[in-house]
């Protein structure tokens, strides 16, 4: 409870501090040649204390008119929120979002972060080519990366870890069988495997499905669908390409293992991630803890697999959701486009082989996997041979009372399985949802 109260008040004293920085400090171009120093804030966190060293140093090589101060720490977000009442702003702040102490948020809400669009354009130093063309599909133009989905980015998008459809790597080798890269190939596994007394599905918990549906909707109808459909936008949960994709959810649902719904719980979620183990089930919506989470009860020679989610046509796109790192800039900051050139920096390859070997993936389409672990490669195999990771969920909305989005949304494929409502009952809860929900949404 003290630690809560801890970061409520640090929270709250954000708001205030960065309330006034909304508009963007007056900065003055630098003279060429002369020098610049950019103040970064980063979280040490399990990469370790001697990555962005690394990275500074190796800017230097490219950028010698900029010193860097870093201010490192596990603890940056208790002492951030004093250099704000100080008006002691970094030029350069790597704190994620989701994270309880919710700094970047606080920025996010007092419209207090510099625009990074035009970093998406700009040259990476010490190559020819723009940092947009680095990136892969679906890491900007998100409601992270682009919180008022107004076409403006001011989170970059940093280290991801992914989430997939997890499986026994060691059946399918044994059975010979193919991982499905289409929806059409997966529905045909269901049945070959049903033959053997396999079902096709388990998850955890409904809430697990936070990573399933938004990568078939990227599937269906690209990230523009999927960023319309997770702000609400109108007409987009009843148009005949979400009809398509309650339709495709529907079939899977015949697949999903029996004992699912009865342990999709907080008690008995390990039951569903063992019938994966087991081979009672093929896939389950997961993410890369599941190999800790479960080693006790995991075999000694169990290889874990993990795959995107399957694309609606041969060759298509598939994409998973991936769990985003973001660095931001404070619009009060001095040294805004230095901050920017060093942003853009961290798209290089040189940079990316230095967060490489500390085992930190950068969204990048030439990212070098094979510098990671074999157990790391194993999970990012995927996306090395051209899966695309997603970020963002549903838009923040002021509360409405009686609306359950996870519950409506995810939830409901329980009561699809135990046949107490149809698909198009879901669709419907859904879309009604949106409607209620679409007045609401924080700009």
């Amino acid at each position: 409870m003290k630690k809560m109260f801890k970061l409520a008040i640090m929270a709250i004293l954000t708001i205030f501090t960065i309330a006034s920085c909304g508009a963007k400090a007056e900065e003055k171009p630098a003279a060429e040649g002369e020098k610049v120093t950019l103040k970064f804030a980063a979280i040490e966190s399990a990469y370790g204390d001697q990555m962005w060293p690394a990275i500074i140093e190796a800017y230097k090589q490219v950028n010698p008119n900029v010193e860097i101060e870093l201010n490192q720490s596990k603890d940056i977000e208790s002492t951030l929120p004093g250099l704000f009442q100080a008006e002691d702003y970094p030029d350069v702040v790597m704190l994620a979002l989701s994270r309880k102490a919710g700094i970047p948020e606080n920025f996010v809400k007092e419209q207090a972060l510099a625009e990074l669009t035009s970093v998406l354009d700009m040259t990476v130093p010490g190559e020819s080519v723009t940092v947009r063309s680095k990136l892969t599909d679906g890491a900007v133009g998100n409601n992270q990366t682009d919180p008022y989905l107004d076409g403006k980015t001011y989170l970059m998008p940093m280290f991801n870890s992914p989430t997939g459809l997890f499986f026994n790597k060691g059946l399918f080798e044994e059975k010979g069988w193919a991982v499905p890269t289409t929806w059409d190939e997966m529905l045909a596994l269901a049945e070959t495997a049903k033959a053997e007394g396999i079902s096709l599905l388990t998850y955890p918990t409904p809430g697990y499905l936070d990573s399933f549906l938004p990568p078939i909707l990227a599937a269906k109808g690209g990230t523009e669908f999927l960023n319309k459909a997770m702000s609400y936008e109108e007409g987009v949960w009843t148009s005949e390409q979400m009809t398509e994709v309650f339709k495709l959810l529907g079939e899977v649902t015949k697949y999903v293992h029996p004992t699912t719904v009865a342990n999709a719980n907080g008690e008995g979620f390990t039951k569903n991630q063992q019938l994966v183990i087991d081979n009672k089930a093929l896939f389950m919506p997961n993410g890369t803890w599941i190999v800790g989470e479960m080693a006790a009860t995991t075999p000694e020679g169990f290889k874990w697999g993990m795959t995107a989610y399957p694309a609606f046509e041969k060759d298509g796109k598939q994409y998973a959701i991936n769990f985003f790192e973001h660095i931001w800039v404070p619009a009060a900051a001095k040294n805004v486009e230095a901050a920017k050139e060093f942003i853009a920096f961290l798209y290089s390859d040189v940079a990316a082989k230095i967060f490489a070997e500390k085992g930190a993936v950068q969204p990048i389409t030439n990212y070098p996997f094979d510098m990671l672990s074999e157990e790391n490669q194993v999970f990012y195999e995927a996306f090395k041979n051209g899966a695309n990771p997603l970020a963002g969920g549903f838009a923040a909305t002021a509360p409405v009372e009686g609306v359950d989005v996870k519950g409506t949304v995810y939830g409901t494929i329980n009561s699809v399985i135990n046949g107490t409502k149809s698909v198009e009952d879901w669709q419907a809860d859904v879309a009604k949802m949106a409607d209620t929900l679409r007045p609401h949404v924080i700009k």
